[in-house]
């Protein structure tokens, strides 16, 4: 089986196809998850109720596209560029990340994403009417930003 999420943040929705790894495990067990973005550089991520230890291949540079899981942060980061630690033509984070999907859609629509903004991770079934599929979840027992301090994965 094939699962495939949508992360819809602002106006920007972004399908993506998950791998097989236990991170991709623990966020789809998790859906649907609902948050704030926060940017750094070129990089959104965002606070998940998901915990999940570093991975063997966990790395600290990713492609773009690739859609990773900070376990420091307990975040998920999509890099669309470089941040402020890349070198030329890379995308860095601080901590090394799991990667767990895989964008089906231009990450640099992320673009157009800011601080602050509202962002949702849902199930997707193939069309647009996913959005519907679950409630939004109760107030979640994370209310504390400690570890986010401006400086994604």
């Amino acid at each position: 089986m094939v699962r495939q999420i949508l992360i819809k943040a602002g106006k920007v929705t972004i399908r993506a196809r998950l791998l097989a790894t236990p991170t991709a495990d623990r966020i789809w067990d998790a859906l649907p998850i609902h948050g704030a973005v926060q940017t750094w550089g070129k990089e959104v991520y965002f606070r998940t109720p998901v915990s999940h230890d570093t991975e063997p291949d966990a790395r600290l540079v990713v492609s773009k596209g690739e859609i990773a899981f900070w376990p420091d942060g307990d975040a998920i980061a999509i890099g669309f560029g470089p941040t402020p630690i890349s070198r030329r033509g890379e995308i860095r984070f601080t901590n090394k990340c799991n990667v767990w999907a895989i964008a089906l859609d231009d990450v640099d629509q992320l673009k157009g994403v800011y601080a602050g903004e509202q962002v949702s991770v849902v199930e997707s079934e193939g069309d647009s009417q996913a959005w519907t599929k679950r409630a939004p979840p109760r107030a979640s027992r994370r209310t504390s930003r400690q570890g986010l301090d401006g400086a994604g994965c």
